[in-house]
Order: structure tokens, then C-alpha cells, then sequence
């Protein structure tokens, strides 16, 4: 059974999840932007065994703590899409325009694509890609708890923005509409940013995807 804490890191409060398997203890980080010590404490308190960094995107507040970790603690760093390659290759210029704290570039481990599947212990994440915030932006969907880690593309009441390199609105609602609907209106979303809602609910009340 996947178990997980949401830990806002950075100036920008981006949520980092730490997911679990409960039968075998192993763990992943989805999204380590930064504060690595709170990081490792939220680890340390719950008895799990960190074995990986999964990465929804490569923009700053949710990339920039990785190549450190994987580093420093011998890591694999599993995604995003190879459509991010840039954004990853610009994570030292992206630090120091938005003030955050050296920042190094890497390579993943382990590029993913639409349909993959990522393990974390006994529990299987299926992976999807949903453009339209980053080229090569991923969503990571555990059907068994009916929860799924999306990163920047949906928020409650919002969407991913889509001015910045890469970005492009009609390619995020169509990401939103053919990838994270059909998970079903029940499932619980942990975005980057703020409060966890349904898509169901944002289906009637988000005005950006309202009837889509």
C-alpha cells in the first residue's frame, strides 16, 4: 500500500511527496527542489529506506535538490520525459535567476515515457505524459489508492502556467483532459503547489477545465 507526507520546500512552497511502501519500507522523493535536510529528517522519522528521486519536470523549485541528493546519497534520478533535457541542462542559470542555491545539472538515470511503470517496493506507479507546462512534463498515478502525483499541470482551482520555453496552453488542456480524466473523477491529486483536491472536483469548479 503507498503511503505518503507532502513536504513544501523552497520559497516557491513547492510540494515535495514523500511516498513509502508499507509492506517493504522502500522510498522515493518525487520533486526534491531544495531543503534537503527537512527532506531527509521526514525520511528518517518514518522509518523508510530512500531508494530513488522521481522528477514530475525539470523547472527549479521542483528539480534543483536533486543532483545533490542523487550525489551525495547514491541515488537514481528517474525522469522526467527526455522533452525536459533543457530545463535540466539550464538548472545552474535557472538558480541563480531565481535567487535559489547552486543548482547542478545531471542526467537521469532513467528517462520515462508515456506508459511506463516506476516501482516503489511492492507498489506500482503508472506514468504519464502531460505536456503542456514543460515539454517533458510526467504525472505518476498509483490506481490502487486512487492517488497521483502531478506536478505542475493541474491545481485547485488553477492550471500549470504555460508562458515560460517549451510551454503551451491547448497542449496542457488536452494533457488534463486525454491523461489525468481518465483516472477517474474519485482520484486524489497532490499538485505542485497548494491543496490536494479530486479531479472530479475540478472538473465542475475549476474554471480553467470546467466541462473539458
Amino acid at each position: 500500500m503507498l503511503r505518503y507526507e507532502t513536504i513544501p520546500v523552497t520559497p516557491f512552497a513547492q510540494n515535495c511527496s514523500l511516498l513509502w511502501c508499507e509492506d517493504t519500507r522502500e522510498a522515493a522523493l518525487v520533486d526534491p527542489g531544495g531543503e534537503l535536510p527537512r527532506l531527509r529528517e521526514a525520511v528518517r522519522r518514518h522509518g523508510v529506506t530512500l531508494k530513488q528521486i522521481l522528477l514530475t519536470h525539470a523547472h527549479i523549485d521542483h528539480a534543483a535538490g536533486s543532483g545533490t541528493l542523487a550525489r551525495e546519497d547514491g541515488l537514481p534520478i528517474v525522469g522526467p520525459h527526455p522533452g525536459d533535457q533543457f530545463w535540466i541542462d539550464g538548472l545552474p542559470q535557472q538558480s541563480r535567476m531565481f535567487g535559489f542555491p547552486p543548482a547542478e545539472s545531471f542526467t537521469p538515470t532513467r528517462w520515462l515515457a508515456d506508459g511506463d511503470t516506476v516501482q516503489v517496493g511492492a507498489v506500482t506507479l503508472n506514468v504519464r505524459h502531460c505536456p503542456g507546462h514543460t515539454p517533458g512534463h510526467v504525472v505518476f498515478h498509483d490506481p490502487q489508492t486512487q492517488r497521483a502525483f502531478v506536478g505542475d499541470v493541474l491545481f485547485a482551482g488553477s492550471i500549470g502556467r504555460t508562458d515560460f520555453p517549451g510551454g503551451d496552453h491547448d497542449t496542457l488542456i488536452a494533457s488534463i483532459r486525454e491523461r489525468l480524466w481518465p483516472m477517474g473523477d474519485d482520484t486524489v491529486f497532490i499538485p505542485g503547489h497548494g491543496p490536494e483536491s479530486s479531479f472530479g472536483r475540478e472538473r465542475v469548479s475549476n474554471p480553467f477545465v470546467r466541462g473539458t
